[in-house]
C-alpha cells in the first residue's frame, strides 16, 4: 500500500540523514588535517554500513577481484541511482576519491564533507575539468583510488542500457600513470532507487567487481579501446542479470 512505502521512505530519510549528523561533527574535525583523511574516509564507509542494514537493504558484492588496499586503481562504475554513491564506500575497503560534480558542494554539510574529501567537477567547463584531472593525477601518484561514473552521470533513461559515449577522463588518467582500471557493476540500483524516481524499494542491492583491466605500455591511443571494453564488461553483466 502506497501509505506504508510513504511511511517506509520517511523513515529511510530520517536514518541516512541522522547518521549522517552524528557523524559529521568527527567528519568536520578529521577534514582539517591532509594525514587525517583517511579517518573521514573511513566515516564515509561506516556511514553507508550503518545505513543500508538499518533501512532493510543488504548489499551482496561479488567480488571476482578482491582490490589490494596498498594500490592505486581507477574505478568506474554505471551510474544509474544515487545510491551508487553511498553504497562504493561498502563496497570498496581502498581509500578512494570520488570524482563527482561541482553541485554537490551546495548541499549544506554534505556539501562540506564533499568537497573536502573528494574531487568536484564542473563538466561543462573546461577549466574545471582541467584542474579535476590534475587533482585525480596527483591523488594516484600518491597511492589514492579514483572512483570515477563515466558516463558523466546518471545519464541513461533506460536502465539497465548505459548512456554512451563514455567520457574519457578515467582512461585518460590510468593510461597516464599506468594504474588499473577496475569496473564495477551496480546491478540493481536503479530496481530500489532510479533518479526519476526517487522513493526506495526494498531489495538485496547487488554489486559485481570485476578483474582488472591492465594499463601497462598503453598510450592516449588506446584510450577508445579502454573505453569500449569497460563497457562492455559492465553492460554485458547488467544484462546477464537483468534478463
Amino acid at each position: 500500500m502506497r501509505i506504508f512505502k510513504t511511511l517506509y521512505n520517511i523513515w529511510a530519510a530520517f536514518w541516512l540523514i541522522f547518521i549522517f549528523l552524528l557523524l559529521f561533527p568527527f567528519f568536520w574535525l578529521f577534514l582539517q588535517k591532509e594525514s587525517w583523511k583517511p579517518k573521514a574516509h573511513y566515516l564515509n564507509r561506516l556511514w553507508g554500513k550503518l545505513y543500508f542494514p538499518i533501512i532493510g537493504v543488504p548489499i551482496r558484492v561479488e567480488y571476482r577481484f578482491q582490490p589490494d588496499t596498498q594500490k592505486a586503481y581507477v574505478f568506474c562504475a554505471n551510474h544509474f541511482s544515487y545510491l551508487d554513491i553511498a553504497a562504493m564506500g561498502v563496497v570498496l575497503k581502498n581509500y578512494y576519491a570520488f570524482v563527482g560534480k561541482s553541485a554537490i558542494k551546495k548541499v549544506p554539510l554534505f556539501g562540506y564533507m564533499f568537497s573536502k574529501l573528494h574531487i568536484q567537477v564542473d563538466r561543462e567547463d573546461r577549466s574545471s575539468r582541467a584542474k579535476s584531472m590534475t587533482r585525480s593525477v596527483r591523488a594516484l601518484q600518491n597511492g589514492r583510488s579514483i572512483v570515477i561514473f563515466p558516463e558523466g552521470g546518471i545519464k541513461s533513461k533506460k536502465p539497465p542500457l548505459m548512456h554512451k559515449p563514455l567520457k574519457d577522463g578515467a582512461f585518460v588518467m590510468a593510461i597516464q600513470q599506468q594504474v588499473p582500471i577496475v569496473p564495477v557493476t551496480f546491478v540493481n540500483n536503479y530496481k530500489i532507487m532510479f533518479d526519476s524516481n526517487p522513493s526506495l524499494t526494498r531489495m538485496p542491492l547487488r554489486v559485481v567487481v570485476h578483474e582488472p583491466i591492465s594499463t601497462i605500455g598503453k598510450t592516449q591511443e588506446d584510450v577508445e579501446t579502454l573505453k569500449e571494453e569497460v563497457f562492455q564488461v559492465i553492460q554485458s553483466t547488467l544484462l546477464e542479470y537483468n534478463s
